[in-house]
């Protein structure tokens, strides 16, 4: 990533990883946060209103559009490719701030177009999860069976499709998304591993707080960190839905745990993650031999 300024700090700070992989929990911690430290009281339906602290590139349909001409859902793969640039440099300049941005996308390019305009790039944060317990949440974000989600997770250069309120993705294999964003190290990347935020949400959240750049008190952060818990995460939902929550699924936020893979997996289907993943997966300890 390309730091715009240090001394004025401008441009995308992409939230970044592959999909279910917990980037959406690091946006619900932030808006609290931002609003706890803001001042701001709470309201009804927080879950939908993520908005306000950071944005999801991918559902931004309306500023695709406006450098398409036209309804995303008619545009190519290719058309939304070429526009893509152009509307992570509206964002860098519409926000006279640092603008937090969710993307599911590889770092890489689409026929020579990059999927990430580092030039108005200012940083990243990086969750990495165990692929294993990915595969379940995966099955359930899709629609599909265990082994559709394994499939899919192994399939390189993987895309989504346009459709009326999100651009495509290209997620690539669980691999080729993981190698992309941190196979080179950056002072301005930060990469942090989804089982290491359950296990110590205050000192991972601390952090990724730091590496943004803010200052909140240990109240605050503490409150933030409740206020974003899976089980709240989970009320929530129930009482309003959450519009990011894909319309095959039955709910976002499933479970939200390390390990479950070794209670719902079979022996081939752990095997078949381990053989297309090990690289990557020993890279972040995930493998331990």
């Amino acid at each position: 990533m390309i730091v715009t300024d240090p001394n004025n700090p401008k441009g995308i700070v992409w939230i970044a990883s592959y999909p279910k992989s917990g980037n959406t929990w690091l946006r619900v911690f932030l808006y609290h946060l931002m609003r706890i430290t803001g001042g701001h009281p709470r309201e009804e339906d927080e879950i939908n209103k993520l908005d306000r602290a950071s944005t999801y590139e991918g559902r931004l349909y309306g500023l695709f559009e406006e450098f398409l001409g036209k309804p995303l859902a008619t545009a190519s793969r290719g058309e939304v490719a070429i526009v893509r640039p152009q509307v992570h440099a509206a964002i860098a300049q519409r926000i006279d701030a640092l603008a937090l941005v969710k993307t599911h996308n590889v770092l890489g390019s689409l026929g020579g177009i990059p999927t990430v305009n580092t030039a108005v790039s200012a940083g990243t944060v990086y969750v990495v999860r165990d692929p294993r317990d990915i595969a379940l949440s995966l099955a359930s974000h899709l629609g599909t069976s265990t082994d559709q989600a394994i499939a899919a997770m192994g399939t390189k250069g993987y895309k989504t499709d346009n459709t009326e309120q999100t651009a495509f993705e290209i997620w690539g294999s669980w691999s080729e998304h993981v190698f992309s964003w941190t196979a080179q190290p950056h002072e301005a990347v930060l990469v942090v591993r989804y089982e290491d935020l359950l296990a110590d949400p205050l000192k991972h959240f601390t952090t990724i707080v730091e590496h943004l750049g803010q200052r909140p008190n240990p109240e605050q952060l503490a409150e933030a960190i409740d206020l974003s818990t899976f089980d709240k995460l989970q009320a929530a939902e129930a009482e309003g839905d959450f519009r990011e929550r894909s319309e095959r699924a039955e709910r976002f936020f499933r479970q939200g745990r390390a390990g479950e893979w070794r209670e719902k997996l079979s022996e081939d289907q752990v095997q078949r993650i381990v053989d297309t993943h090990h690289e990557q997966m020993r890279r972040f300890g995930y493998l331990k031999n």
